[in-house]
C-alpha cells in the first residue's frame, strides 16, 4: 500500500488491484487487457486517486502534448479572441496551451521561445513584433500576420480584400471624401496590406481619400489634430473614416464626438478586426470582421500536421463586412 501523505504510484496501484504492474501499465496507456484485469487497474486507480504523469509520459514518447502560444497581451479584445479560439482548437484535440503574453518585447519573444523549447513543446504559435527570431529547425513554428522565412507558414486574414472591402462599403453607403487611419508597427507584416487594398478600393471607386499614419509610440493627439485641420465652419471634410483597428476606431469615434460631429450623419466609421462589446455582444463599430475562429483552427491543424515543409508559406483566410451601429444603413439592413 502507498505511505502516507505521499502521491500514489503506480506500484500502489498495482497492489490494490492485485495485478503485475505491467498490467497497470498497459492500463494507463490505453493497450490492450483482459476486461476483468482493467476492471480491476481502473477500481484501484479511482480509490486510491493515481494521478498519470502526462508530462512526463510525453516525453518519454518525444510528444508532450503541449503547445506554446506566443501573444502581445491579453488585454486587447482580438488578441483575447485569439488566445480563446486556440486554446479551444487544441482543447479538442487534447492538447494543452502555455500562454507566453511578451508586451511587444523582442527580447522576451525570444526568452519565451528558448523556455518553450527547453519545456519540449510539441509547437509553437506565435504573433510577433521580432523578425530575428531564433527557432530550433526540429520545432514547428507557425506565424499569425507575419511571414517569417521558408519552413514556416504565415497564417492572416485577408488584409488587402478587406481594406478593399472598406473602401468600397463606404463609397455604396454615399461617402466622396474619406480618410484613411492607421497607427502600428513598422515591420512588414500582413495587416499592412489594409492601405494598399483600401487605396485600391478608392480608386476604383473614384473616391477622394487622405492617409494619416502613425508609427507606434507617436501620441493620438497626432489624429485630433489632424481631425480639427480638416473642420471648416463646424463641418468635417471627410463624410467617411477607415480605420486600420477596431480599438483605433473606438478612440476615433470618442475624438469626432468632442468636436461635435454626429455618426454617422455627418461621418461614416468602419473599423478592422470584429471586436464586440464583452466578447459575444454588439459590435464595438462598423467593421471589416477577421475570422478569428478559423484563423485558430488553421493554426493548431497545420501545427499538428506532419510534414513541416510541405506547408503553404501563406494562407489568407477571407474576412466579412458587419455593421456595428457607426455607418448609415438602412433600418432593413441593420435587422439583417
Amino acid at each position: 500500500m502507498k505511505r502516507e501523505n505521499s502521491s500514489p504510484t503506480m506500484k500502489d496501484v498495482a497492489a490494490e488491484a492485485g495485478v503485475a504492474l505491467g498490467t497497470v501499465s498497459k492500463v494507463v496507456n490505453g493497450l490492450p487487457v483482459g476486461d476483468s484485469y482493467r476492471i480491476r487497474v481502473e477500481d484501484a486507480i479511482k480509490k486510491l486517486n493515481y494521478q498519470v504523469n502526462s508530462y512526463a509520459q510525453g516525453l518519454k514518447a518525444n510528444r508532450t502534448h503541449t503547445v506554446a502560444l506566443l501573444i502581445p497581451n491579453t488585454i486587447q479584445p482580438f488578441y483575447a479572441s485569439l488566445v480563446y479560439h486556440i486554446n479551444l482548437s487544441l482543447l479538442k484535440r487534447k492538447y494543452r496551451m502555455l500562454l507566453c503574453s511578451t508586451d511587444y518585447d523582442s527580447g522576451l519573444e525570444q526568452e519565451y521561445i528558448t523556455m518553450a523549447q527547453q519545456n519540449k513543446v510539441d509547437g509553437i504559435i506565435g504573433l510577433t513584433y521580432n523578425p530575428n527570431l531564433i527557432i530550433e529547425e526540429s520545432t514547428p513554428f507557425v506565424a499569425i500576420d507575419r511571414s517569417m522565412g521558408p519552413g514556416i507558414p504565415c497564417i492572416s486574414s485577408d488584409n488587402f480584400a478587406g481594406g478593399q472591402l472598406a473602401a468600397e462599403k463606404l463609397a455604396d453607403l454615399g461617402c466622396k471624401n474619406v480618410a484613411f487611419l492607421r497607427t502600428g508597427s513598422s515591420l512588414t507584416n500582413e495587416p499592412n496590406k489594409r492601405k494598399a487594398g483600401f487605396e485600391n478600393g478608392c480608386l476604383a471607386r473614384g473616391l477622394q481619400y487622405e492617409l494619416k499614419i502613425l508609427n507606434d509610440g507617436e501620441p493620438f493627439e497626432e489624429f485630433e489634430k489632424f481631425l480639427e485641420e480638416h473642420i471648416d465652419n463646424g463641418k468635417l471634410s471627410f463624410d467617411g473614416i477607415f480605420c486600420v483597428t477596431d480599438s483605433l476606431a473606438y478612440s476615433i469615434l470618442k475624438a469626432l464626438r468632442r468636436l461635435n460631429q454626429r455618426i454617422p450623419e455627418d461621418v461614416q466609421v468602419i473599423g478592422f478586426d470584429g471586436i464586440r462589446y464583452l466578447g459575444d455582444k454588439d459590435y464595438v463599430c462598423s467593421t471589416i470582421v477577421q475570422p478569428v475562429s478559423e484563423i485558430a483552427e488553421m493554426c493548431v491543424e497545420l501545427l499538428l500536421q506532419e510534414n513541416m515543409p510541405a506547408k503553404p508559406p501563406l494562407v489568407c483566410l477571407p474576412v466579412s463586412y458587419a455593421y456595428g451601429g457607426t455607418t448609415a444603413e438602412a433600418l432593413t439592413e441593420q435587422e439583417q
